[in-house]
C-alpha cells in the first residue's frame, strides 16, 4: 500500500471517530500529533511491542545488537564478512548511521553510489540474517566530521536541528532520498530493517532555543513516513531523561530508548573504573520515562573513542575489556533491556577525512571485531558467551527485574549485591551476582540462598563454597527449561543448549578452578561420560540428581537420563558457536524461534560463519587461524557428508553421534614489497609560493558578509572557508598587498580544528609555522615580512589543515558552524582591506571532481587538485626521490611522493595490511603526511602528535591481486625539512578465509582535470 494511501486512510480514522488531530507547520511541513497505536497499526503489523519486549510477525525477540557504519569501511564486498561476524556471536540485529556528509556534498546533489551505495549494504545484512536499526540522521555525531552534517550547512542563517524553516528546507533533500532507500529496505517490504531512528541524541540544548521542540521532532518523523518508513520509531536519548517519550505528547516516538557510556573514554587510565560508575537505576528510570514499551538502550558501551595524542586504542582495549562484558552487560540484563545495541562492535577506518576533529584515522574504537576486522580479542569470546544465553532463554524475554541491588538475600555475604529477574508469578529466574564495591579487583566467597521449585535452597549444596573473582560477575538460573527437563539451578552459566531429538545438549562454564555445582529435577542417577569420574561429585536425593565440581581446562561431560551436561571452563567455552542451520549457502536464517531450534553446537575455535544442509551434505563455512579440531554436536539427521568452505573433509563419529575432523593450517607464503625500495617519484607540492604562481583559477574571498552564527566577522570580506564551499582535508589562502614600507607584522589567527596546523611564507621566503597540538583548534601566530619592496605587489600564502568539522550535539550552539580558515589578520600599518585574498580547497569544492571516493577525500594540495594521488599518476618524467630520509624534502613545504608495487596473496586467504610509520627522532621534528592508496586517503599522521602510526587498509581497496598506486604528502613544518624515519607495510597473521570474490574497489583513475589549478 502505497504511503499517502496509509496517510489519508489514518486521517479519515481520526475524521470517523471525531477526533481533534493538531495540525501543525513546520518550516513548510504539515505535521499531524503522533498517531495513537490503534492508527499506528495501519502502517504495518509485522513489528510490534508490549511493555516488556518487541515481536516480529508475532513472535517476542530480544534486540541484540551492534554498530556498524557501512561508510566507515568502504569495500561493499566486506559488509556481509562483518554481518557474518555480528550473527556468529549471537546477535541478530547491527544498529548503523548513515553520514549526510558523505551523500548530499553539494545542496540538492544526493549521490549513494560506489563505496557510498545503499542498497549493497541492506543485501549483505538479509544474506546474513541480520536485522536493522536504521538511524540516517539527519544529525549522528558519530565522531563523524560535523557529527554527518554536510559543511555548506554552515552557510544557513537559521539554527541546525530547530524548526527553523531554512535548516527544515536544507534536510529535505537528503530525507527523501534516505528515507525512500531505507522504505524499500524494511521488513514490509522483505528487507531488514525493523526500526527506524528519528533523531540522535535530541537531549541537550543552549543559547534560547524552545527544547525539546515536539513540533521540531514530529515533523523529522513525518519527513521519514512520508518517504515511506512504516516501521516503528525509536529514539536514542543521550540520557535518560525522557525526551519524546512515548506519551509525551507532540514529537513522541513509539519506542523510548537511550544510550550509555558508564566507564567514559579515559584511555590513559584504563585499569581505573571511576567510583559508583556501575548505574543501578535503570530499571527505575525506565519505569518513569516510557513503562509501556520494552527496555531499551540504543547505545551502550562497546569501546572508546581515542583523540589526538591520545594514549592509543591499545590501552582503551584495556579500559574497555571482557571485564567490562562480564560487569557492565550482565548489569544491564539484569535491568531487563529488551533491546540492546552495543556502540561499536565494528569500528572500521575514518578515511578520506571523514573523521571529527576530536578523533584520528583510526576508528578502532576498541570494538569487539577490530579495525583489520579481526575477531581474536577476548571480549569478542565473552559477549559471544552472553548473547547465546541469552538467545536460547525465552523466560527472559517477558522477565523483569523482581528485588534489585539487594545484599544479603540471595547470598550469605554483603559483600556482594544480586539482582532477580523473572516474569510475575512464575518459578523461572536470573540471579545476576556482582560485587557491592562493582571494581574491586578482590575476590569473594559465598553460598547462594534460592527459592526453587523444591522449597529454599542454600547452594553448594554437595559442601564447598562459591567464588566471585574481582571485576566478574555471574548470571546464575534456577527452575530454568531445558526443552521438558527442568534444570533445578546452576552455579555455572549457560552457554546455550539443544534439543536433538531424543538428546539434550546443555553447555555452562566457570572461571578457571572455580567450584561449580547444578541440580536437574530428574529421577535419574547422573553419570560421567567423559573425562575423569573422579572429578565430578554427584548425589540423588529423591526426584533430584546434584553435580559438583571444580572448573578445569579438561572437558568433563555428565549424562542425566536424556540430557548431556558438558562442563566447561571459560576458556574452552570461548571455542564454541551455535550456528543457525539454514537449506543453503546464499542466505542465513534471521533469527527466530524455529531458527534457534534447528541450530547445532560446533566447536571449532577461530570462527564459524555459517551452517547449511545441502541435499545430504552438512556444510560448516569458517575461519581458522592454526591448526584445529571441528566437532559438530547434533548433526541434523539428514546429513551423511560434512564439508568445511566448500571442501569434503573425512571425519569420525563418536558414541553419541557427533562428528569430529581436523583441519590443518599451514601458514601461507606472502611477498610484501619492501617500501624504502621501491621507485619512489617526486613532485612538489606547493607551487603556490614560486615566482609567477597563476591564482587566477583560485575562488575570491570576496564576500561582505557570512551567515555563521558561531562567530561574527572581524575581516573586511569572509575568511570562512565553508562560505565558499571547501569543507575538507586542507585549505590553501593567498594574500596580495602592496608594500608601502620594506617591513611589516604580520599577525594571523587561524581555526583547523584539534591538533591542526599551518604553515606560511611571503612570496617564497618561509616565515614559520604552527605545528599543532593536540589541545588546541586555533592559534595566533605573528610573522616579521622583512625584504619588502616600497610599491611592489606580495604573496603571503597559508597552507592550514582542516581537521573536519565540529559536532553540533547541544542544539542551538551550532559547534558545527566553527568556522575553519583565517578567522582575523592584521598587517601593522595597513588597512586590513589593503590585503585581498583568494582560496582553494579540494578542486571545485562542493562541486567535487572524484564521485567514486565522494566529496571529502581530497584537499587543498596542488597534487590532490591535479588528482596526482589517484592511480596511474603522470609521474614518469618526475624526479626520483623516496620520502625516506635522507630523501623526503629538505625545506619547509609539501612534496608529493608516489610509486606502486604488486601484491599475489593466495585465494582463500584472509591476510590483514597495515602501512606503519616510524618515528625514531627525539624530539621529533614536526611534519604531517597523508597516505593514499589506489587513490582512497587511509592515514593523516602528524609525527609530533601521534599517537597513529600503524594504518590498516583492507582488501579491496589493497588490490591482492595486481597493481597498487601509493601516494604520500608530506609536509615539513619547520626549517630542514622533513622525511620519514621508516614506512613499511606488514601483514597480520593470515587467516584461512570462507570469505570469497572481495572485488576491488578502484575508482576513478587519474586524467587531466579540465581547469584544475
Amino acid at each position: 500500500m502505497r504511503l499517502s494511501i496509509v496517510w489519508a486512510l489514518i486521517w479519515a480514522a481520526a475524521q470517523a471517530a471525531a477526533l481533534a488531530v493538531p495540525v501543525h507547520d513546520v518550516g513548510g511541513l504539515k505535521i499531524i500529533e503522533h498517531p495513537d497505536p490503534e492508527k499506528r497499526q495501519l502502517l504495518q503489523n509485522i513489528v510490534t511491542w508490549d511493555n516488556t519486549s518487541l515481536f516480529i510477525r508475532g513472535e517476542r525477540i530480544m534486540i541484540f545488537s551492534g554498530e556498524f557504519h557501512p561508510f566507515r569501511l568502504p569495500v561493499p564486498a566486506l559488509w556481509v564478512d562483518i554481518f557474518q561476524k555480528v550473527k556468529a556471536l549471537g546477535f541478530n540485529c547491527v544498529s548503523y548511521y548513515l553520514d549526510w556528509s558523505l551523500l548530499e556534498g553539494k545542496p540538492g546533489d544526493f549521490s549513494a553510489e560506489g563505496v557510498l551505495a545503499l542498497q549493497p549494504f541492506y543485501d549483505a545484512a538479509t544474506a546474513a540474517g541480520v536485522y536493522l536499526i536504521a538511524r540516517p540522521g539527519p544529525y549522528i555525531n558519530a565522531e563523524a566530521s560535523g557529527g554527518g552534517f554536510p559543511g555548506w550547512l554552515a552557510r544557513l542563517r537559521g539554527r541546525l536541528r530547530t524548526t527553523d524553516p531554512d535548516y527544515i528546507a536544507a534536510t529535505q533533500n537528503y530525507v527523501q532520498n534516505v528515507a525512500s532507500s531505507i522504505a524499500r529496505a524494511q521488513i514490509t517490504n522483505g528487507g531488514p530493517v525493523i526500526l527506524y531512528q528519528p533523531e540522535n541524541e535530541y537531549t541537550g540544548a543552549c543559547c534560547e532555543v524552545e527544547f525539546p521542540n515536539g513540533q521540531y521532532m514530529q515533523g523529522v518523523i513525518d519527513q521519514a513516513r512520508s518517504a515511506g518508513v512504516v516501521v516503528p520509531m525509536i529514539s536514542n536519548d543521550a540520557n535518560a531523561a525522557g525526551h519524546n517519550a512515548p506519551g509525551t505528547g507532540v514529537g513522541q516516538v513509539d519506542i523510548y530508548g537511550h544510550d550509555n557510556y558508564p566507564l567514559g573514554f579515559d584511555c590513559s587510565h584504563p585499569t581505573v573504573w571511576p567510583d559508583a560508575g556501575l548505574p543501578t537505576t535503570y530499571w527505575q528510570r525506565h519505569l518513569n520515562n516510557s513503562p509501556s514499551t520494552p527496555y531499551s538502550i540504543n547505545e551502550f558501551q562497546g569501546g572508546s573513542f581515542d583523540p589526538w595524542g591520545g594514549p592509543g586504542f591499545p590501552k582503551c582495549e584495556v579500559l574497555v575489556n571482557y571485564e567490562f562484558v562480564r560487569v557492565f552487560y550482565k548489569n544491564v540484563l539484569a535491568a531487563a533491556a529488551k533491546i540492546f545495541n552495543l556502540y561499536m562492535i565494528f569500528g572500521g577506518t575514518n578515511w578520506g577525512n571523514l573523521g571529527h576533529p576530536g578523533g584520528y584515522t583510526s576508528y578502532d574504537y576498541a570494538a569487539a571485531i577490530s579495525e583489520n576486522r579481526q575477531v581474536d580479542r577476548q571480549k569478542y569470546s565473552e559477549i559471544k558467551l552472553l548473547a547465546n544465553f541469552v538467545k536460547v532463554s525465552p523466560a527472559y524475554l517477558t522477565a523483569t527485574p523482581q528485588e534489585i541491588n539487594t545484599t544479603a538475600i540471595f547470598t550469605d555475604t554483603s559483600d556482594l549485591k544480586v539482582t532477580s529477574v523473572a516474569t510475575n508469578g512464575s518459578i523461572p529466574t536470573f540471579y545476576t551476582v556482582r560485587h557491592y564495591n562493582y571494581s574491586t579487583l578482590s575476590s569473594t566467597s559465598y553460598r547462594l540462598l534460592l527459592p526453587t521449585s523444591s522449597g529454599n535452597l542454600t547452594i553448594p549444596q554437595l559442601g564447598g563454597s562459591l567464588t566471585l573473582s574481582g571485576r566478574d560477575s555471574k548470571i546464575h538460573a534456577a527452575d530454568y527449561d531445558l526443552g521438558g527437563t527442568n534444570l533445578l539451578y546452576t552455579t555455572a552459566e549457560i552457554l546455550t543448549w539443544k534439543v536433538f531429538g531424543e538428546r539434550t545438549v546443555l553447555l555452562v562454564y566457570g572461571g578457571e578452578g572455580e567450584h561449580h555445582e547444578l541440580a536437574v529435577t530428574t529421577s535419574a542417577a547422573p553419570s560421567v561420560i567423559e573425562g575423569e569420574a573422579a572429578s565430578v561429585t554427584t548425589k540423588q536425593t529423591g526426584s533430584t540428581a546434584i553435580i559438583a565440581w571444580d572448573t578445569s581446562s579438561t572437558r568433563l561431560v555428565v549424562q542425566v537420563g536424556q540430557c548431556e551436561i558438558y562442563l566447561l571452563d571459560k576458556a574452552s567455552a570461548y571455542d564454541y558457536w551455535v550456528p543457525e542451520v539454514s537449506d543453503g549457502e546464499s542466505n542465513s536464517p534471521f533469527t527466530t524461534t524455529e531458527s534457534i531450534s534447528t541450530s547445532i553446537i560446533v566447536k571449532a575455535g577461530y570462527l564459524v560463519r555459517q551452517a547449511y544442509v545441502q541435499s545430504s551434505e552438512l556444510h560448516l563455512t569458517g575461519d581458522f587461524n592454526d591448526t584445529t579440531t571441528i566437532e559438530v554436536i547434533g548433526v541434523p539427521e539428514s546429513s551423511k557428508a560434512l564439508y568445511i568452505n566448500g571442501e569434503p573433509v573425512q571425519y569420525s563419529v563418536n558414541a553419541r553421534g557427533d562428528w569430529s575432523t581436523r583441519i590443518t593450517y599451514q601458514e601461507p607464503t606472502i611477498t610484501i614489497p619492501d617500501l624504502g625500495s621501491l621507485a619512489w617519484k617526486y613532485a612538489d607540492s606547493l607551487p603556490e609560493i614560486q615566482p609567477g604562481y597563476d591564482d587566477s583559477g583560485w575562488t575570491s574571498a570576496n564576500l561582505r558578509y557570512s551567515n555563521n552564527t558561531v562567530r561574527n566577522l572581524t575581516t573586511p570580506t569572509s575568511l570562512y572557508s565553508s562560505d565558499y564551499g571547501y569543507h575538507t582535508g586542507s585549505l590553501i589562502y593567498r594574500g596580495h598587498f602592496t608594500a608601502k614600507d620594506t617591513t611589516a607584522n604580520f599577525s594571523i589567527n587561524t581555526q583547523g580544528g584539534w591538533a591542526f596546523g599551518h604553515s606560511t611564507w611571503l612570496d617564497q621566503s618561509f616565515l614559520g609555522s604552527y605545528a599543532g597540538v593536540s589541545t588546541q583548534n586555533n592559534t595566533n601566530a605573528t610573522y616579521t615580512l622583512s625584504g619588502l619592496r616600497v610599491g611592489a605587489k606580495h604573496n603571503i600564502t597559508v597552507l592550514i589543515d582542516h581537521m573536519g568539522m565540529e559536532e553540533s550535539g547541544t542544539v542551538g550552539a551550532d559547534k558545527m558552524k566553527t568556522p575553519r580558515g583565517i578567522l582575523d589578520y592584521a598587517l601593522t600599518g595597513y588597512d586590513k582591506s589593503a590585503v585581498t585574498w583568494k582560496l582553494t580547497g579540494n578542486l571545485g569544492g562542493e562541486d567535487y571532481v572524484d564521485r567514486s571516493r565522494g566529496p571529502l577525500n581530497e584537499g587543498a594540495l596542488y597534487a590532490e587538485r591535479q588528482g596526482w594521488h589517484l592511480p596511474s599518476p603522470p609521474s614518469q618524467s618526475w624526479e626520483s626521490r623516496s620520502p625516506m630520509r635522507p630523501d623526503g624534502i629538505t625545506e619547509p613545504g609539501v612534496g608529493f611522493f608516489s610509486t606502486s608495487f604488486d601484491l599475489n596473496v593466495p585465494t582463500g586467504w584472509d591476510v590483514p595490511m597495515s602501512f606503519v610509520f616510524g618515528n625514531d627522532t627525539t624530539p621529533p621534528v614536526p611534519y604531517r603526511a597523508q597516505l593514499f592508496v589506489n587513490g582512497f586517503q587511509f592515514g593523516k599522521y602528524i609525527n609530533h602528535i601521534g599517537p597513529q602510526t600503524r594504518y590498516p587498509v583492507p582488501q579491496g581497496i589493497l588490490n591482492y591481486y595486481g597493481t597498487n598506486w601509493l601516494a604520500l604528502t608530506l609536509w615539513a613544518h619547520e626549517s630542514g625539512g622533513a622525511g620519514l624515519s621508516g614506512f613499511e607495510l606488514v601483514y597480520d597473521r593470515p587467516i584461512a578465509t570462507a570469505l570469497r570474490d572481495i572485488a576491488f574497489v578502484g575508482g576513478q583513475a587519474y586524467a587531466p582535470r579540465p581547469g584544475a589549478y
